[in-house]
């Protein structure tokens, strides 16, 4: 491992999401938002839903993430383990307005079992942050490209 790099592995129970030597790598965790530099102190903590940001040399890649674990390693290896990681550019943000729209509908209706409730709110937490996630990319994209001229 050379200095000034982190090795970043994403990972899901389906696949690996993202592998890179990124230079700093910005989380969500149930403790609030973590940066992770080079030469970070070891770590184990849980992740939470919302956005992860690594940035490479050559720009940045941002992930939705809804929950899991994150482990980072003395050598500089930043493992993380998340129920569930998509790229911003692989969000359909359609679908995920209507998937949002759907849990919304669902918190509405009277729920009596916590455990049904539980579950939609989750489903509507991680809607929400796969939303924020594909506008906030969009948006980032839609300013930094030139116009089109005819």
């Amino acid at each position: 491992m050379s200095k000034g790099v982190l090795h970043i592995q994403l990972t899901t129970p389906e696949r690996i999401v993202y592998k890179a030597d990124v230079e700093e790598l910005s989380l969500p965790t149930s403790m609030g938002e973590i940066t992770v530099l080079p030469n970070h102190i070891p770590l184990i903590a849980t992740l939470a839903q919302g956005e992860i940001r690594a940035r490479e040399v050559g720009g940045e890649k941002i992930f939705a993430c809804s929950g899991g674990f994150i482990e980072i390693k003395p050598d500089g290896t930043v493992v993380i383990l998340a129920d569930n990681a998509e790229r911003a550019e692989e969000i359909d943000e359609a679908r995920a307005d209507i998937a949002r729209k759907r849990a919304e509908e669902l918190m509405k209706e009277k729920v009596t079992d916590q455990v049904e409730y539980a579950a939609i709110s989750t489903k509507l937490e991680r809607e929400l942050a796969r939303l924020r996630v594909v506008r906030k990319h969009r948006n980032r994209h839609a300013s930094t490209t030139p116009p089109q001229t005819s």
